[in-house]
């Protein structure tokens, strides 16, 4: 068939996927798996690269020195708790994480996965410029010397987005930004701003893309972003919604949801769709499993795009 594209296929979520594995979640969340059992991790990764994504996220997205950081104050500790610091213990994790991502080598390249500063959906929380970079930063050198691609995750604001290609351009790779938008308004990002105040910025990245949103709001922000020139990727999540509660703190993935609607053929239909917006990357986020990948990469190849 004439006319395919070259798709890039991503992975699909990592730390829901390892908790409906685990059969628990903690306040640790996906990092709790690189220290019980980083074997689990690379089994995951094996899943996906299996189910034909050609791009592994390292199980990086969480960490940072906040969220290991000790003491009833971290975000993620439930309410009378307290976190061990592990901040001594960051450089090692990264290692792990990225031995598990090279394990598949074989199937494809590795995307460093770099979360939100703070937390998921809290521009709140994102830290002054100018300790964001230094953090963001220090990350990227621990990454730099593995990964393919640094991708900076679930960015929710303009704040956000400056901050990460700042930091992202201390290295020679290539930066992919990624924002989490409204699940009512994919033309806004989660601090409220519109997504198109984002273009300039992100004209500076190598690619753009929308991940940890609802999979019916991609098409709007996909066209907003489509003014920045460069390509643009999706991988939405499978949540009922995104809880007060869990926005709030002090509360795990327990505290979500996964649809029941969300099957891998439902999920792929929508992915395909995004192609039409001008997608050339897709993949999934939280409860979107190597199933759905599969399914996906089914598609693509039947419709006549390469997936590279």
């Amino acid at each position: 068939m004439s006319g395919g594209k070259q798709i890039t296929l991503l992975d699909g979520g990592m730390g829901q996927e390892l908790v409906r594995r685990a059969g628990k979640a903690t306040a640790l969340w996906s990092t709790q798996a690189l220290i019980d059992a980083p074997q689990d991790v690379a089994a995951v990764h094996r899943d996906y690269a299996d189910a034909g994504a050609t791009m592994a996220t390292s199980n990086t997205y969480a960490l940072h020195r906040d969220r290991l950081g000790g003491g009833s104050s971290n975000h993620y500790a439930a309410a009378g708790t307290d976190i061990q610091d592990m901040q001594d213990q960051l450089e090692d994790l990264y290692t792990l994480a990225l031995d598990a991502a090279e394990s598949v080598r074989d199937a494809g390249r590795v995307a460093g996965s770099i979360g939100p500063l703070g937390a998921s959906y809290r521009p709140d929380l994102w830290p002054a410029h100018e300790d964001a970079v230094r953090l963001l930063t220090e990350i990227v050198g621990f990454l730099s010397p593995r990964a393919d691609v640094l991708l900076f995750e679930t960015l929710p604001s303009v704040a956000a987005a400056r901050s990460g290609v700042e930091a992202g351009r201390t290295r020679d790779l290539p930066v992919w930004l990624s924002f989490t938008v409204d699940d009512a308004d994919g033309s806004r990002l989660r601090s409220g701003e519109p997504l198109s105040a984002v273009a300039g910025i992100a004209a500076e990245a190598d690619a753009v893309l929308i991940n940890c949103s609802v999979p019916e709001v991609i098409p709007a922000a996909l066209e907003a972003l489509a003014p920045c020139g460069v390509p643009l990727g999706a991988y939405a999540n499978g949540f009922t919604k995104i809880t007060e509660a869990f926005i709030a703190g002090g509360t795990t993935a327990d505290g979500l949801t996964a649809r029941k609607d969300l099957t891998p053929e439902v999920y792929a239909d929508q992915a395909m769709s995004w192609l039409d917006h001008g997608a050339t990357i897709l993949g999934g986020c939280c409860e979107v499993g190597p199933a759905h990948i599969a399914e996906i990469a089914r598609r693509l190849k039947a419709a006549g795009h390469t997936i590279i």
